[in-house]
């Protein structure tokens, strides 16, 4: 094909630095049986070095331009699978159980892709995710810290979180303005996730968090009685950034047993 001009509305940035490239597969650990989707696979930066190393890779693609170009890789017939689709479309329960992915994400849809991913995260093993150094740090921080957010919270509650490395906009074509990430992300056993209701629980931090600077006694006045406080054991004069993920659950379970 001629060569391919990354897409504004697709979000496209390509990597092409090498040394990135095998970090992201040397800390992914593949065997060659394992079952890998790669999402937005592009010119193949790290498709083609992932082939060599693992007998099938299904590759999740929107851009018709791309697709065609996997097509036209015949020496790969029997080992890639193409999905042509939105991935915030796809059904991710399609695949095998312990399925793992990888990817460099387009930053444009990268949080509602992770909310997405969290409805079969009891299916895949692991992901390996590029993303902006920005939703990174966001994943990975901690209470009481600048960067911590209802984010943090929703998928701490599900993964076990990593930031591996920092990638350079150098490490792109064309660069982007941002730094980025690798971040590893490990769905927690069934028996770790202890809200009674976890919509209750995603409704309560998407409250908490709704104006940020205020106290949870104001912004979950609709929620907590005043005298509930103390039964809590939690300060109401706190901020929503400053619970631990344990702390929204008991909160969550808390209320639910008082409705």
């Amino acid at each position: 094909m001629t060569k391919h001009i990354a897409r504004k509305r697709f979000g496209q940035h390509f990597l092409i630095d090498q040394s990135i490239i095998y970090n992201i597969i040397k800390s992914a650990h593949l065997r060659r049986d394992d079952y890998v989707v790669e999402i937005g696979p592009g010119l193949g930066a790290l498709t083609h070095p992932l082939l060599k190393e693992l007998d099938q890779l299904t590759l999740i693609e929107l851009d018709r331009d791309l697709i065609h170009y996997w097509q036209q890789q015949t020496q790969y017939n029997n080992q890639i699978t193409i999905v042509e689709s939105d991935v915030l479309k796809v059904d991710f329960n399609q695949f095998p159980d312990h399925f793992r992915l990888i990817g460099n994400l387009p930053y444009n849809i990268s949080t509602p892709l992770l909310f997405h991913l969290s409805m079969s995260a009891d299916k895949w093993r692991d992901a390996h995710f590029m993303l902006q150094k920005e939703v990174v740090d966001r994943l990975t921080a901690t209470p009481g810290s600048r960067d911590y957010s209802r984010l943090t919270v929703m998928m701490s509650y599900r993964y076990h979180l990593e930031h591996l490395f920092d990638v350079p906009p150098t490490a792109f074509d064309p660069p982007p303005k941002v730094m980025s990430a690798i971040v590893r992300l490990i769905p927690k056993s069934v028996d770790m996730l202890t809200a009674r209701n976890e919509e209750h629980f995603a409704t309560v931090v998407m409250e908490a968090f709704s104006q940020r600077r205020k106290m949870l006694r104001s912004t979950l006045k609709k929620w907590v009685k005043e005298d509930q406080w103390e039964q809590l054991a939690i300060d109401p004069q706190r901020r929503a950034e400053t619970l631990s993920v344990d702390e929204f659950i008991k909160l969550s379970n808390f209320l639910c047993g008082t409705e």
